[in-house]
C-alpha cells in the first residue's frame, strides 16, 4: 500500500470507529479481509488509526471535520505535509481536495485553539483534570497524545534482569533497564517479537507497564503472608506481587471470565495463585485495582477520553466505594488494604480515599503514592490504610 492508500483505508474505518464499533474491532476486521496488506501496512494503519484517536479534537480542528476524512486532513497538516499532494484521488488515493476543504483548510492555518481542544480533552473533562493536575495538566495530556512505550517486567522467581535482557536479545529484542523499577525493561527494538520469544514462552518475562510494576513494588509484601487480589482483572498484579515475595496468593474477580487465563501464566511464570469465586476468611494485604476512568492509559486506549461521560465517572465513583466496603472485612486485623487505580483524577484517587475514611472512622490512611503519564509509565494511584 502507498502512504496515499493507507490514508484512505483510514478514513474509513475511523467513520466506523466513529459510529461507536470499537477500534481493536474494526481493525482486525479490516485486517482480515484485506490480504494485500502486508504486515508493514497493517502496522502503518494500526498506528495510524490510534494516532488520530489521540488527538482527535486538535486533529478535527486542523482537518476542519470530526470525520474519517477530516481526521486524516489533520493528521496530514500536522505532520507539516500539503493535503493537495496526498488527497489526489490517483490510483487508492483520498479523492481530491474540494473548494470548500481547500477555503477551510486555509482558515485553520491561522486559528488558534483552545486548551481542551489543544489538549485532546473534551471540555467537560478539562476542569477536573486542572483540578487534578494543576500545573501539569498541559504536559500531562500532551503526554496522552503520544504513543506509550514498551514494558516488560522480569520474573524475579525464574530469572533476573541482565539475564532476561540476554534471553531477549537472542531473538532480536533489544531493552534496556528502567532507572527506577528494577524488574522493569523498556523494549526499544522488536517488541512484535515478544509474544514468540523464548524469554515470554519461558516465563521470563510478561508484558506490563512500569508504572504498574512501581504500584507491586510500593505495597508492604514479605515472604509468608497471605495476599488477596480482590479486583485481579487478568491477574497482572497477581502475578508482579509473586514475583517479589514468596507469599500465599489468591485472584479474585467480581467477572470470573476475566481470570481464565492467569492459571497458564502462572504455571508459565513458576508461581501458584488460588483463582477464588468468593474469598474467605481474613488476608495480611488485600489489594483493590478497581475499575475505573482509566485516563492515566489513555495513550494505550484512546477510545476512553472520548467515550467517558460524568455520568460514567459517577457511576464508576460508586463502584470504587462499594469495593473498598466490600474488601475491607477480608483484611486480618494488622492487614493493610491497598487502593489502586490506573487514573490521574482526584474523582476516583484521593476524594475516594477521604470518601472511604469518612464512612470507616475505624481505619486510616498510612501512605499515598502518585504516578503521571510520562517516560517513566502510565498514570496511577496508591493508598494505603490500616485499621486504627
Amino acid at each position: 500500500m502507498t502512504p496515499a492508500a493507507r490514508i484512505a483505508a483510514v478514513a474509513d474505518l475511523l467513520d466506523q470507529i466513529l459510529d461507536g464499533e470499537p477500534a481493536e474491532k474494526v481493525l482486525t476486521s479490516w485486517a482480515r479481509r484485506s490480504r494485500f496488506a502486508g504486515s508493514k501496512d497493517r502496522a502503518a494503519v494500526r498506528d495510524l488509526v490510534f494516532d488520530a484517536l489521540r488527538c482527535r479534537r486538535s486533529f478535527a480542528a486542523l482537518g476542519g471535520s470530526d470525520t474519517g476524512r477530516g481526521l486524516m486532513l489533520g493528521t496530514v497538516v500536522a505532520a507539516g505535509t500539503d493535503p493537495a499532494t496526498v488527497f489526489t484521488g490517483e490510483g487508492h488515493a483520498p479523492a481530491p481536495l474540494t473548494d470548500q476543504e481547500v477555503a477551510q483548510l486555509a482558515e485553520n492555518a491561522g486559528r488558534s485553539m483552545a486548551d481542551a481542544v489543544a489538549s485532546d480533552m473534551p471540555d467537560w473533562l478539562w476542569s477536573e483534570l486542572e483540578a487534578s493536575l494543576e500545573a501539569d495538566t498541559r504536559a500531562v495530556c500532551d503526554t496522552l497524545k503520544t504513543r506509550a512505550p514498551v514494558f516488560l517486567r522480569v520474573n524475579l522467581r525464574k530469572t533476573n534482569r541482565a539475564a532476561a535482557q540476554a534471553a531477549l536479545s537472542e531473538d532480536g529484542i533489544k531493552t534496556t533497564p528502567h532507572a527506577n523499577v528494577d524488574t522493569a525493561l523498556e523494549v526499544t527494538e522488536g517488541a512484535r517479537r515478544i509474544a514468540q520469544s523464548r524469554a515470554y514462552t519461558d516465563g521470563l518475562v510478561e508484558l506490563q507497564d512500569a508504572a504498574s510494576q512501581a504500584v507491586a513494588a510500593a505495597l508492604p509484601l514479605r515472604d509468608g503472608m497471605s495476599v488477596l487480589d480482590f479486583c485481579a482483572g487478568g491477574g497482572g498484579k497477581t502475578l508482579a506481587m509473586a514475583g517479589l515475595a514468596k507469599a500465599s496468593f489468591t485472584a479474585h474477580d467480581a467477572n470470573p471470565g476475566r481470570l481464565k487465563d492467569l492459571p497458564a501464566r502462572a504455571s508459565r511464570a513458576g508461581i501458584k495463585v488460588t483463582v477464588a469465586q468468593a474469598p474467605k476468611g481474613t488476608h495480611d494485604l488485600v489489594l483493590c485495582d478497581v475499575p475505573c476512568s482509566g485516563s492515566g492509559s489513555w495513550r494505550r486506549s484512546p477510545e476512553g477520553k472520548w467515550t467517558l461521560t460524568p455520568e460514567a465517572l459517577t457511576r464508576l465513583n460508586a463502584t470504587q466505594d462499594a469495593i473498598l466496603d466490600q474488601s475491607a472485612p477480608l483484611v486480618a486485623e494488622q492487614g493493610t488494604l491497598a487502593y489502586v487505580t490506573c487514573s490521574i483524577l482526584r474523582m476516583e484517587n484521593q476524594m475516594r480515599a477521604q470518601a472511604f475514611l469518612d464512612r470507616h472512622p475505624e481505619w486510616e490512611q498510612t501512605s499515598e503514592n502518585a504516578w503521571l503519564p510520562g517516560p517513566d509509565g502510565d498514570g496511577f494511584y496508591l493508598a494505603l490504610f490500616s485499621r486504627r
